[in-house]
């Protein structure tokens, strides 16, 4: 069987399931059974792929089929033009949050916290963004830490990179002059309407925290005035509907020059703030 037969067999697999862009999932999915990079898959689709490729494939799209993503079944994605490592124990990075990398690159830092780390793609990306910068990622998830200090390595940031198990800033010492979250946002009404990619897969405590889902921004916000240096920022990343209401928390938390960032397409995604 050639890769474009390969490819054509199992599409209409994929769309019975409700899989959403089958044919590119398809194509990353092939590539990453035969070895070759994305980018080169094209050329090499009339040739024919090995037994062990062709059982590789298989196994990635019955994998797919469950409406696993895409991320974990080929172990990582690229965020910011670098490549971090996906398990399921992290949050899959999303474009969107590109938003505030972008923000927190528009100033200067040399501390950065980053609370929720995950697979430590903010953080990481930051450190590797301004080569002279150190910084904190925090987790309550100790398996989230782990792939984070893995991917830390992997990105040559390890050595300006520590990573702690807290609840938020409830151990976290020292103060920075930027403070990152992509904290659980998702109201719990919403969670149900959630694509099988997110609620089956990506773990609950990064997406909700339940009730109307702004739950983890109080918490940050009540305690991240001890951990910012004078005019130091805090970044945000909230659901296209939280804006206002994440701002306003910014206001009632004493701080100044509240902001709120829209992404790509125009929807709120970050809030910005300023420590007096």
């Amino acid at each position: 069987m050639t890769g474009a037969e390969a490819l054509r067999a199992a599409l209409p697999r994929l769309q019975a399931a409700g899989v959403e862009g089958a044919a590119r999932d398809l194509r990353l999915l092939l590539a990453f059974a035969t070895g070759i990079p994305p980018d080169r898959l094209t050329p090499a689709l009339a040739d024919p792929i090995s037994a062990s490729a062709a059982d590789r494939f298989e196994a990635a799209v019955l994998a797919r089929v469950s409406r696993q993503p895409v991320s974990q079944i080929v172990g990582g994605r690229l965020f910011w033009g670098r490549w971090f490592s996906v398990t399921p124990d992290v949050l899959d990075p999303r474009p969107e949050t590109e938003t505030l990398i972008a923000a927190a690159l528009d100033g200067e830092f040399s501390r950065v916290l980053d609370l929720g780390t995950g697979s430590g793609a903010i953080l990481i990306t930051l450190l590797a963004e301004r080569g002279a910068a150190t910084g904190t990622g925090v987790d309550l998830s100790g398996k989230a830490l782990s792939v984070a200090a893995a991917n830390a390595a992997a990105l040559s940031v390890a050595g300006r990179a520590t990573f702690v198990q807290s609840d938020w800033l409830s151990t976290v010492s020292g103060r920075f002059d930027l403070v990152v979250a992509n904290p659980p946002y998702i109201a719990e009404a919403e969670m149900p309407g959630l694509s099988p990619e997110v609620r089956l897969w990506e773990p609950r405590l990064a997406l909700t925290p339940g009730g109307d889902g702004l739950d983890a921004c109080r918490s940050i916000l009540r305690d991240v005035r001890s951990v910012l240096l004078p005019s130091g920022r805090i970044l945000l990343e909230t659901g296209a509907s939280q804006g206002d209401a994440v701002a306003a928390l910014c206001q009632s938390a004493g701080l100044q020059a509240v902001t709120v960032l829209q992404d790509m397409d125009g929807r709120d995604r970050v809030v910005s703030a300023v420590a007096a």
